[in-house]
C-alpha cells in the first residue's frame, strides 16, 4: 500500500496523477487537520455575495506548469467554474508599489518604461543600459540573493522598490536571503552564460530564431488554449480557489482512496525496502509514502534513522504570516483600481501588501480587501505572540493611512498563519538536490513534493507532485 502524508493541493494533486498511472493502486492520504486543502482557503459569504481568502486566491495561466494545472483543472470538471481575469482588466494593468509616502502605479506597457515613474528617479529602461554595461560578475558565481543580483545588474532603485516589493508578494521573504537561482534562474544563468542579461536574452533570441520550440511538459488542453487565445492574465474558481482541493478530494474518494482528516502519523520507521508507519496507535506496513507536508515536519519524524537527512530538512526556513480579511458594505471605497499594492521592506512598515479582491472579481455592492502582514519580519513587528486584537488594529491603521478608508470593516477575519511559506534561501536548489540525493542513495521509499522544495505556487506544487510520482515511477 502507498500513503500520502498532507491533504493540501500537493498531497491530492499525488494522489490524482498516482491513480492516473495506477488505477487500482491502494492509497491512504494522512492529514492531521480536519480539512482538506492545506494553505488554500476560502471562507464563503455566498448569500453577501463575498468570499474570504486566507491564502492562495489566484493562478497564472502561462507556461507549462500554467498547463498542468489546467489540464488538471478539466480532468476534474471545473472548467466551466473558471473565473478568467484578462490582461487588459484594471486588475492586471494596474499594480502598486506604497513608498515614499504615497501609492505609485507601476508602469504596464513599453511607455510607461521611457519615463520617470515614482517611485523611481529615472526612467526604468536606464535599468537595462546599466546591465549592458555592467559586463559579467568578476568571479562565476553559483547562486546570489535576489537583492544583490538585480543592485548588480539594474541598480539599487530596482532592487530596493521593484525586486524586494515582488518578493514580498511571492512569499513574504526578504530579497537580501531569498535565491536568485531558484527563483531567476533563467536570467541568473544567462547572466552567467553570456556575461549579462539582456545581453543573454538578444544572443539566445537571434540563435534561436530558427528552433522549433520546446515540447510542452503536456500538449496544451482546451482550458490551456482558450486562456491564451482570451489572454487570461490570472484566474480563480468560482466560490472561492478552495472548490480545486475540495473537488479533488471528492473525485480520489470516488475512486477508493481513503482520504483521512484530523489524524497525525506517530512514527515514520524505515525496515529495508518498506516503511512502518504508526497512526492512531496502529501501524501499517507501507510500500512507499509520498510526503507533502512541510520539510520541517518530516525532518522531527526521520531524525532518529537519519539524521543527516533530517538536518538538511531542517534547514529550509519558513516564515508566519497574517492574513486579514476586510469586507465593507460598500462598492466605493477604493480611490484607485487595480489588483492590489505592495510594500517594499525599505518602507520599514509591518504590513507586505493589500489586494483588492473587490477589484479583481465580482463581490457584488462589498469592497473587499485582505492586509499581508509579517513575513520574514514577523517576529520584529508583532513579536512572538500577539493577539488578535492587535494585529487587527496594525492593519487598520495601515488601511486608514495608505487607501484612506476610515470607517470601520462590516465582517473581518484574522488568519495568524504559523510556518506557513518556505522561504528559498540562497542554496536552495543544491540544498533540495543533496535531500534527494540522500533518499535515492539509501533507497528510502520516499517521494517528496509540494512547496517545500519545488516553488510556493499553486502551479508550483502541482507539478511538483507530478514530477515525484513520474519520478518514483523510474526508481
Amino acid at each position: 500500500m502507498t500513503a500520502i502524508l498532507g491533504a493540501g493541493i500537493s498531497g491530492l494533486a499525488a494522489g490524482h496523477y498516482l491513480l492516473r498511472k495506477a488505477p487500482t493502486l491502494p492509497l491512504t492520504i494522512y492529514e492531521a487537520t480536519d480539512r482538506v486543502g492545506g494553505w488554500i482557503r476560502s471562507d464563503r459569504y455566498l448569500d453577501q455575495g463575498y468570499v474570504f481568502e486566507a491564502g492562495p486566491r489566484t493562478i497564472r495561466p502561462k507556461g507549462p506548469a500554467a498547463n498542468n494545472t489546467l489540464e488538471l483543472i478539466e480532468d476534474l470538471g471545473l472548467a466551466d467554474q473558471v473565473y478568467s481575469i484578462s490582461s487588459s482588466h484594471t486588475a492586471a494593468r494596474n499594480r502598486m508599489i506604497y513608498a515614499k509616502g504615497k501609492l505609485n502605479l507601476l508602469p504596464s506597457s513599453l511607455g510607461g518604461l521611457l519615463k520617470t515613474v515614482p517611485p523611481f528617479t529615472k526612467p526604468l529602461y536606464f535599468a537595462a543600459f546599466r546591465d549592458l554595461l555592467a559586463g559579467p560578475s568578476k568571479t562565476p558565481l553559483k547562486d546570489e540573493s535576489m537583492y544583490s543580483f538585480v543592485e548588480r545588474r539594474f541598480g539599487k532603485e530596482i532592487a530596493d522598490y521593484a525586486v524586494s516589493a515582488m518578493v514580498c508578494g511571492i512569499c513574504a521573504g526578504d530579497a537580501k536571503q531569498i535565491s536568485v537561482k531558484f527563483l531567476m534562474k533563467e536570467l541568473f544563468e544567462r547572466e552567467q552564460r553570456h556575461g549579462g542579461v539582456i545581453k543573454g536574452l538578444l544572443k539566445e533570441a537571434f540563435q534561436n530564431r530558427n528552433k522549433p520550440a520546446k515540447k510542452e511538459l503536456t500538449p496544451m488542453g482546451k482550458l490551456a488554449a482558450q486562456a491564451k487565445a482570451e489572454n487570461w492574465s490570472i484566474y480563480s474558481i468560482r466560490g472561492g480557489l478552495q472548490a480545486l482541493p475540495e473537488t479533488l478530494a471528492s473525485d480520489l474518494s470516488g475512486k477508493g482512496v481513503s482520504i483521512v482528516t484530523g489524524t497525525k502519523f506517530e512514527e515514520l520507521t524505515f525496515d529495508r525496502d518498506r516503511i512502518l508507519l504508526r497512526v492512531d496507535g496502529k501501524e501499517q506496513e507501507l510500500s512507499r509514502v509520498v510526503s507533502s507536508i512541510p520539510a520541517y515536519k518530516l525532518a522531527k519524524h526521520v531524525q532518529k534513522q537519519h539524521p543527516q537527512l533530517a538536518t538538511s530538512l531542517g534547514s529550509i526556513p519558513f516564515v508566519d504570516v497574517c492574513v486579514i480579511n476586510l469586507q465593507y458594505r460598500r462598492g466605493d471605497l477604493l480611490k484607485q483600481d487595480g489588483f492590489g499594492l505592495l510594500v517594499p521592506p525599505i518602507e520599514n512598515l509591518p504590513i507586505l501588501g493589500v489586494i483588492f479582491d473587490s477589484c479583481c472579481f465580482d463581490m457584488e455592492e462589498n469592497t473587499v480587501l485582505t492586509v499581508m502582514m509579517g513575513g520574514a519580519w514577523f517576529e520584529k513587528w508583532f513579536g512572538k505572540n500577539p493577539s488578535d486584537d492587535h494585529l487587527l488594529r496594525i492593519a487598520l491603521e495601515h488601511v486608514r493611512k495608505i487607501l484612506h478608508i476610515e470607517q470601520p470593516p462590516d465582517t473581518y477575519k484574522v488568519n495568524l498563519l504559523r510556518k506557513c511559506i518556505p522561504q528559498y534561501t540562497v542554496g536552495h536548489q543544491e540544498r533540495v538536490k543533496a535531500i534527494r540525493d540522500y533518499i535515492a542513495h539509501h533507497r528510502l521509499p520516499v517521494a517528496l513534493c509540494g512547496a517545500s522544495y519545488d516553488g510556493v505556487g499553486v502551479n508550483d506544487v502541482i507539478l511538483s507532485a507530478r514530477r515525484c510520482v513520474e519520478n518514483m515511477e523510474r526508481d
